[in-house]
């Protein structure tokens, strides 16, 4: 990959050159450094903030101002990729104007480059992107409406494959620089794929998708109970476990701090 931020501009060239690529959530300063020293192309400030940190148990109760405080920590630690902060729920279903006007915040306050709209928005979508706001979509399963569709693969049926690829063709019409396909059958995600100028990024939604995404958590193995698309690169949640359990140990043996790690 080349020198320099990640534009929306090389999101759409990964496509033209038949490049795939690499997405990550992020949710905080540190972990946004590692990421873009690891030369992860793009970084989503998911609204899943809501239950891989805050503590809740769906991304509803997100708020705008959490989903600006942790889009602003990402942007301070990212020097190269391109940072996607996350529509919460009920923060632009109400009106195109409430649209439009959060979307702006995530540029303006936190210093995104992009913002992500689940659902079939296109005219959202084509309004933002008239106001220099670039769009990523997210169709098939779109969490902020479990409570209407539970957690199930999207697109299963010939009628609800067919609306899929029409909202895909509509978000792309509208602008939109990329598209996430989440819980979509792999064949349907191909032909989506196929069918749009834009890049298309998966989420449980087979191999042929321009580009990946995975949740932070799942790929460095802090979930407790990953979904079964994840992938657990390593297991975290077991050397913490490990580290702060050696820590208790040495300060209740009082072998630590000793001379090493004290100051003189």
């Amino acid at each position: 990959m080349q020198a320099g931020r990640i534009t929306v501009r090389d999101v759409r060239a990964f496509k033209e050159r038949g490049e795939r690529f690499a997405m990550l959530t992020c949710y905080d300063h540190p972990t946004a450094r590692i990421l873009d020293d690891a030369g992860i192309p793009l970084l989503l400030v998911g609204d899943s903030v809501g239950n891989n940190v805050l503590g809740y148990e769906t991304t509803l109760p997100v708020t705008m101002e959490e989903m600006l405080h942790h889009t602003r920590a990402v942007v301070r630690g990212a020097a190269r990729a391109l940072v996607v902060g996350d529509m919460p729920f009920m923060s632009y279903q109400s009106s195109l104007e409430e649209g439009i006007r959060n979307a702006g915040r995530f540029l303006k306050e936190a210093g995104a480059h992009a913002v992500k709209l689940e659902g079939p928005h296109p005219e959202l979508a084509a309004k933002l992107v008239e106001q220099g706001i670039p769009i990523m979509g997210h169709l098939g399963l779109t969490p902020q409406s479990v409570n209407a569709t539970g957690y199930q693969v999207q697109g299963r049926t010939e009628e609800a494959a067919r609306r899929l690829l029409d909202s895909a063709h509509a978000m792309e019409k509208a602008g939109c620089f990329s598209i996430v396909l989440e819980a979509v059958p792999a064949d349907l995600a191909r032909q989506i794929t196929e069918s749009v100028a834009c890049p298309t990024i998966g989420i449980g939604a087979g191999p042929h998708c321009d580009g990946q995404v995975l949740v932070v958590n799942d790929v460095l193995g802090l979930t407790e109970r990953p979904p079964k698309f994840a992938k657990a690169y390593a297991n975290l949640r077991e050397e913490i476990a490990r580290a702060a359990a050696a820590f208790r140990e040495e300060v209740a043996a009082g072998t630590f701090p000793d001379e090493e790690h004290s100051y003189h």
